[in-house]
């Protein structure tokens, strides 16, 4: 396996077809208000840094950093079943904290689900911590908050 992350179209047929499946995934585990993923075309703007993770030429996975100003917000996370555990997320949020790094934000934070272990294990490796609500976020018992200095 040879991973290459990169910057990435939403529009483009490989990123749609991720980002319809974890909105496909976030609804079928979510309640409606607990769901707060941007459509693809809101993936469109300045603010929005993009990356996919390819496997060769198969795009397996994607991700972005939104820049808030103040900090950076990690925003559609989602690889393909077939790709988890094979360090495509790591790759992702590697990239997407050296972005942030880049853009001289002092944190990252992440809204998540409370059902998604695997994802905060994940985080929790790359120095992310549990917190409160952020920004617009409601609390929700469904919604777990998390952030890491840089």
């Amino acid at each position: 396996m040879s991973l290459s992350v990169q910057k990435g179209d939403p529009r483009s047929p490989e990123a749609t077809r991720l980002l319809q499946a974890s909105h496909a995934l976030m609804n079928e585990l979510f309640p409606a208000e607990s769901c707060h993923y941007l459509e693809i075309e809101d993936l469109c703007t300045p603010e929005i840094t993009f990356l996919v993770v390819k496997d060769g030429t198969e795009t397996i996975g994607c991700g972005a950093l939104a820049n808030k100003g103040e900090y950076g917000e990690l925003k559609s996370m989602f690889t393909t079943p077939e790709a988890r555990g094979k360090g495509a997320a790591d790759a992702l949020i590697t990239e997407l904290v050296k972005i942030a790094q880049e853009q001289n934000l002092p944190m990252v934070r992440l809204e998540t689900g409370d059902k998604l272990t695997a994802a905060h294990k994940l985080y929790q490796k790359h120095g992310f911590t549990f917190r409160g609500p952020f920004g617009d976020y409601p609390e929700h018992p469904a919604s777990l908050f998390m952030e890491r200095t840089l």
